[in-house]
């Protein structure tokens, strides 16, 4: 399927790619991965990103005296410690794929915090008893997923969790999106996390693809922000 969804246009259609980011490849500089990571890291506290994707994660607890969390995809761990900040009696268990990353958090502030479990991962296939979590978190890394592992995440993530709120890069329309890959690209050669960030905005999937996603994973999805804003998709099992 199209990331642009399945009625996408010619032009949305040749805007996507399947080259994998640094992040996502083996045959890279574990240093390179690290620097990327970081660069994600402080642009989320620079721009306030972790504390805003922290308050939308808390609205959907709101109601709840003393959630379980499940952050899939952490990376750094940035959004985690901005929720164990904002609720106190919250519990968290934060995962990666990436070994570097889980090493990096477990070394950390969440690695030492009692209410925190740091554990590696595959978001396509949970390790965790049905309706386990009451939220589970997917931050900036829905796109790194081909459509398939998409509904697996949608699947796994509604099924051990009661909502499962993923958090990822808005897809523009096409003549917006050529404006931005232009003045991206120069930069990409030289620097890792602008390479990535281009992949990236390819990789992003419209509204239109994540219902059909969701669709295909046999849970609902309700879908807010978008186009200059981050995309925020909330799926509940039917």
């Amino acid at each position: 399927m199209p990331r642009g969804g399945p009625q996408a246009s010619c032009l949305d259609r040749a805007l996507q790619t399947d080259l994998p980011e640094y992040l996502d490849r083996d045959d890279v500089d574990p240093a390179v991965k690290r620097s990327v990571v970081r660069a994600l890291e402080l642009t989320g506290n620079w721009f306030g990103l972790h504390e805003r994707f922290a308050h939308i994660a808390m609205e959907e607890v709101a109601d709840i005296p003393d959630p379980r969390i499940l952050e899939l995809g952490a990376g750094h761990g940035g959004l985690s410690k901005k929720v164990l900040e904002m609720h106190p009696t919250a519990t968290l268990t934060v995962t990666d794929l990436e070994p570097d990353s889980v090493a990096a958090i477990t070394a950390g502030d969440l690695g030492s915090d009692p209410r925190v479990t740091v554990r590696d991962m595959d978001a396509t296939a949970i390790d965790a008893a049905d309706s386990a979590y009451a939220l589970a978190v997917f931050a900036l890394s829905f796109h790194h997923l081909p459509p398939s592992a998409a509904v697996r995440v949608l699947a796994e993530g509604t099924r051990v969790a009661d909502k499962l709120l993923i958090i990822d890069l808005p897809r523009p329309p096409s003549p917006l999106h050529v404006m931005r890959l232009a003045a991206m690209l120069p930069l990409a050669p030289f620097v890792p996390f602008v390479h990535d960030g281009v992949i990236s905005s390819l990789r992003a999937y419209s509204p239109a693809a994540l219902r059909a996603l969701a669709d295909r994973a046999g849970v609902d999805i309700e879908l807010r922000g978008g186009l200059c804003t981050p995309q925020i998709a909330i799926a509940t099992r039917r």
